[in-house]
């Protein structure tokens, strides 16, 4: 399973690049929201610190745009469309699967029923090139510096506390229109 390979990399390194930009963007935005709501805030779904969009984002814009690596006006441009389509997708399968989007933009100038606007999606460009430029790099060279044995483990535990973390949030909040 772990040496499968999927779009030319294989499965260790897809989770664990995954696994990296979710806990990153998960900090990222817990920082910048904290700093907003001028207390700490836990902008993910689940308990822990995940925010597993993070992780779809990065390496759905790595993969589909990788052709263009080198040309950094195209990639923000390209980065900036993708993932705010991407956000889009998001917000409408939270909307039918959940009931609710757990991010709102109406406040923001230029915004789309409160679910898109233009400051994210100027974000997402400049993220876009950042990836490209040292991000995927970085990320690459955390996931290195441990042992593949070691990875295998703790990959395997974080999927697994991920999994129950998720259920567990799942539970609660299609509960909650029942107890008001």
């Amino acid at each position: 399973m772990w040496t499968r390979e999927i779009l030319g990399t294989d499965f260790y390194h897809l989770l664990h690049w995954f696994l990296v930009y979710s806990i990153l963007g998960w900090v990222v935005e817990s920082i910048y929201m904290s700093f907003c709501n001028r207390k700490i805030t836990n902008r993910g779904f689940v308990t822990g610190p995940i925010c597993p969009i993070y992780g779809v984002g990065a390496l759905s814009v790595y993969f589909i745009l990788r052709p263009w690596r080198g040309n950094f006006l195209r990639l923000y441009f390209l980065g900036a469309l993708l993932a705010t389509g991407l956000e889009f997708l998001v917000a409408c399968l939270m909307k039918r699967f959940l009931g609710d989007v757990w991010w709102d933009y109406h406040e923001k100038p230029f915004n789309y029923k409160g679910i898109l606007c233009l400051e994210s999606t100027l974000a997402w460009g400049f993220y876009t090139v950042c990836l490209f430029w040292f991000l995927q790099k970085l990320v690459e060279r955390i996931v290195n510096s441990y042992s593949y044995v070691w990875g295998v483990r703790v990959g395997t535990l974080v999927c697994v506390l991920f999994l129950v973390d998720f259920l567990f949030n799942l539970h609660k909040v299609k509960e909650e229109p029942e107890e008001k």
